[in-house]
């Protein structure tokens, strides 16, 4: 088959492969079905100018297809928004014409197979991609997973021993004690749900993991400064030095997490 003209388009830290049909992120190969990234490429080809939905309709829905296109491009270009962090509301990269089709408003870099070919004998396949070592990334995600059951060992001791945390806030914070106790129940339950989520995503490399987890950041961290205080109430056991050490600790853990993210998902 000839080579496309055009066989790598990038656009901030993304190259769409024409020849293989892949995206990728500094390198990193990002999955995405062939119709979005066909969708993809169509706005990519014509940066800055509207492409209408009749447009697209003819390219990637031939008229003897008998499927909902509304329904089939809107979910393309969701999924494209999802791999790329974008937002209707404040596109970074795919802006909605309403009614009449989309454009894609960010800068385009164009480059064609000989150059890249020349490119990457030139410079070695390290340095090319600006990507981690896969086995590097792959001890980010496991350090991240362990981290998560290790939250989800806490969440289940404090939830079978409700009864020993009850006891211990009533006897250093009587006033508070039941409001305390409410709070921490609760985000136990919420903290195994959140976890076992960040759990499995990292486990089975979801590839906008680290998108989805910058989002939910601000949370997690608020969630996890207030577990980091628990150490007080084990101060009989461990003493306030231990206590001190232990909640220095946990309070490091959220940025850990946010840092292991961005190595291994290059956020």
């Amino acid at each position: 088959m000839p080579v496309p003209p055009t066989a790598i388009i990038r656009f901030g830290v993304f190259e769409a492969d024409l020849q293989t049909g892949e995206l990728r992120k500094r390198g990193s190969r990002i999955r995405l079905q062939e119709q979005p990234f066909q969708v993809l490429v169509s706005l990519l080809e014509k940066p800055g100018e509207l492409v209408t939905r009749e447009e697209l309709q003819q390219q990637l829905w031939p008229s003897d297809t008998f499927v909902d296109f509304d329904h089939g491009l809107n979910t393309a270009i969701n999924k494209i928004r999802e791999v790329l962090g974008d937002s209707a509301a404040r596109p970074q990269y795919i802006e909605t014409l309403p009614k009449r089709g989309y454009r894609f408003i960010a800068p385009v870099e164009k480059n064609d197979a000989s150059t890249e070919t020349a490119s990457a004998a030139e410079t070695p396949a390290s340095q090319s991609i600006n990507a981690m070592p896969q086995n590097n990334r792959n001890a980010a995600r496991l350090m991240f997973a362990l981290l998560q059951v290790m939250y989800i060992v806490f969440y289940v001791l404090v939830l079978v021993g409700h009864e020993t945390t009850a006891n211990l806030l009533e006897t250093y914070v009587p006033s508070v004690s039941k409001v305390l106790l409410g709070l921490v129940l609760l985000s136990a339950i919420l903290g195994i749900a959140t976890r076992l989520y960040l759990f499995s995503a990292v486990a089975f490399d979801f590839s906008v993991l680290g998108v989805k987890f910058m989002r939910l950041f601000p949370a997690i961290a608020a969630q996890d400064f207030f577990w980091a205080l628990c150490p007080f109430l084990a101060i009989p056991v461990i003493g306030v030095g231990g206590a001190l050490a232990s909640i220095a600790g946990l309070l490091w853990i959220p940025f850990a997490q946010r840092t292991l993210i961005k190595m291994a998902y290059q956020t």
